[in-house]
């Protein structure tokens, strides 16, 4: 079974709002020279991601309140009837998408908790290479 494809019954199998629902939360890899520990790692990657779910679940959270506030009064997206299994999805999808890593929160997070790797010497070679494309379309730098 292809694992990018939608499953209903995954959700109700794997997850309750508010924590993480199976899905598999893979510490960063260690690289040649690395001097953090494991559990350390798996810890803080494991904290980033459930942080980065919060996040997005508090931002869906925050989008259907905006949504329900624009709605007219006699709107289907007005009434609080189904809040509570609404809040539960959003969880869910906030969980799968921070177990992916969709938006970088978790990311950004542990290039603060753990200490900076050294960049390969082909991608330092990219970035002054994509200074020098800008510097040449900004005439003014």
């Amino acid at each position: 079974m292809d694992s990018t494809r939608f499953d209903p019954t995954r959700l109700l199998a794997n997850g309750t709002a508010g924590q993480l629902s199976g899905t598999h939360v893979a510490p960063q890899p260690a690289q040649a020279g690395d001097t953090v520990d494991p559990l350390y790692r798996a810890k803080a990657t494991e904290a980033a991601v459930k942080f980065e779910s919060f996040f997005i679940g508090h931002m869906l959270h925050q989008m259907r309140a905006g949504a329900r506030a624009l709605a007219a009064e006699d709107s289907p997206g007005k009434s609080r009837i189904n809040d509570d299994m609404l809040d539960m999805a959003d969880n869910l999808v906030a969980d799968q998408l921070a177990g992916k890593r969709a938006f970088g929160v978790a990311d950004a997070i542990l290039r603060q908790l753990l200490p900076a790797q050294p960049a390969p010497a082909a991608a330092a070679g990219n970035v002054s290479e994509s200074q020098k494309i800008s510097a040449s379309l900004n005439p003014r730098q």
